[in-house]
C-alpha cells in the first residue's frame, strides 16, 4: 500500500518537476495524473492495491479541502473587498458554460456531430 502512494505522490512530483522545468502554463498535478494514467494504460489495468490506496484517499477528500478553507478565512477582508468582481466573474462564466454546453448538445443531437467528406454536416445545409 505504501508502495502504491509513493508511485502516486512520485507522479505528482514528476508533474511538477516537468512544469517547473519546461515552463508549462497548466498545474504540475494535471501533468502527474497524466503520467499515472500512461502508466497505467502500459499497465493495461489497474492494480488492485493502487485501487485501495485511490479509494482511502477519495473517502477522506474532504480533509484535503481543509487549508483552502483556512485560506479563505485568512483572505476574507481581500475576498470582501473583492466581492463584486468575484461575483461577476463566476456568475458570467457559469452562464457562458451552460450556454456553450447547450449549444454544443444541441448541435450533437441534430446529426450526432457527424461531418460528411466535404466538411458539411450530415444532414446538410437548411
Amino acid at each position: 500500500m505504501l508502495f502504491y502512494l509513493t508511485v502516486i505522490f512520485g507522479c505528482q512530483l514528476a508533474g511538477e518537476a516537468t512544469v517547473t522545468t519546461l515552463g508549462l502554463p497548466i498545474p504540475g498535478p494535471v501533468v502527474g495524473m497524466a503520467l499515472l494514467f500512461c502508466g497505467l494504460v502500459i499497465n493495461k489495468g489497474v492494480p488492485k492495491d493502487l485501487s485501495g490506496v485511490a479509494d482511502t484517499l477519495l473517502a477522506n477528500l474532504s480533509l484535503l479541502f481543509i487549508p483552502a478553507g483556512v485560506g479563505v478565512m485568512l483572505h476574507f477582508r481581500l475576498i470582501k473587498a473583492q466581492m463584486l468582481p468575484i461575483t461577476v466573474s463566476v456568475i458570467g462564466s457559469t452562464l457562458l458554460t451552460i450556454a456553450i454546453t447547450a449549444l454544443f448538445m444541441n448541435w450533437l443531437g441534430k446529426d450526432g456531430g457527424k461531418v460528411d467528406k466535404s466538411g458539411s454536416s450530415a444532414q446538410g445545409e437548411a
